[in-house]
């Protein structure tokens, strides 16, 4: 149990430095290539260009799960701990909604490519592999605003301040 309470807490920053590190490592690489060999790869810019795209999306899901995505909340300063929580509660509610829909329609993509066997061009892998960056990030949001709407209503319940995230600026 303990093993999943660490996954739970941590999963989002561990693939997010996995990719980031292989990004930066990738396009150290490259630009040394280019640079001193005058050579450059297309595999390289793969590699890099899909790491971007998962740590868009995977930080899409760590960003819900921390409560750091842009909003406005001048209102919540001046309303109690239950209407805020009700707030959030329908924000989540909406957001949910809108990564189902999304959940669902990102998997046309992989099936199609799945289907008709698309490869990418440097790397000769299957697309399949990159494509399901956007399922994989809406499944990771879903799953933090269940965690959000559980904490959210536990909050509701209790008459406690409801989780905000860390503030950008004060």
């Amino acid at each position: 149990m303990d093993t999943l309470r660490r996954i739970d807490r941590d999963a989002e920053r561990w693939l997010l430095l996995v990719f980031y590190v292989m990004l930066v490592i990738t396009m150290a690489i490259e630009v040394l290539r280019r640079e001193i060999f005058s050579y450059s790869s297309i595999w390289g810019e793969e590699i890099v260009r899909y790491s971007f795209i998962y740590l868009a999306w995977i930080g899409a899901a760590a960003a819900v799960k921390e409560r750091a995505h842009i909003r406005i909340d001048v209102v919540m300063h001046y309303i109690g701990p239950r209407p805020k929580a009700l707030l959030y509660i329908f924000g989540d509610l909406v957001m949910f909604v809108v990564a189902i829909i999304a959940l669902y329609w990102s998997f046309e993509a992989v099936h199609v490519s799945a289907k008709f066997g698309s490869v990418t061009d440097g790397l000769r892998i299957s697309k399949v592999w990159f494509l399901m960056a956007v399922p994989t990030g809406f499944a990771l949001m879903i799953w933090r605003l269940l965690q959000s709407f559980l904490r959210d209503l536990k909050s509701l319940r209790d008459g406690t301040p409801v989780f905000e995230g860390d503030k950008l600026f004060d």
